[in-house]
């Protein structure tokens, strides 16, 4: 199957449940690039690059959360290959500060 990268924005109750290091977990275990961050909206942001089944699993577990978190809305969209820059050296997945 061919590759997406896709952005990803999760409200709810993300932020101080461990959604973020959750999202890292499951996208290292699935092989997935990208990154994951809060938002000083309450948000999480995340970017998914990997074979598009794989991605869209992903964003699929994104919809779940962990158990303490609370999903309402996820907003996805294609994202450019250049937003993958973002990512620490040498990682292929990274937890970034929030922004």
């Amino acid at each position: 199957m061919s590759g997406a990268i896709r952005h990803v924005t999760v409200r709810g109750r993300v932020q101080g449940v461990g959604y973020r290091a959750w999202v890292a977990d499951e996208a290292m275990t699935r092989d997935v690039e990208g990154w994951v961050r809060n938002r000083r909206d309450g948000s999480v942001e995340a970017l998914f690059a990997g074979p598009a089944d794989v991605v869209a699993d992903m964003i699929a577990a994104c919809r779940r959360g962990p158990s303490m978190a609370r999903v309402d809305a996820v907003r996805e969209e294609d994202a450019h290959p250049d937003a993958l820059k973002l990512l620490r050296p040498g990682e292929r997945f990274s937890l970034l500060p929030t922004i």
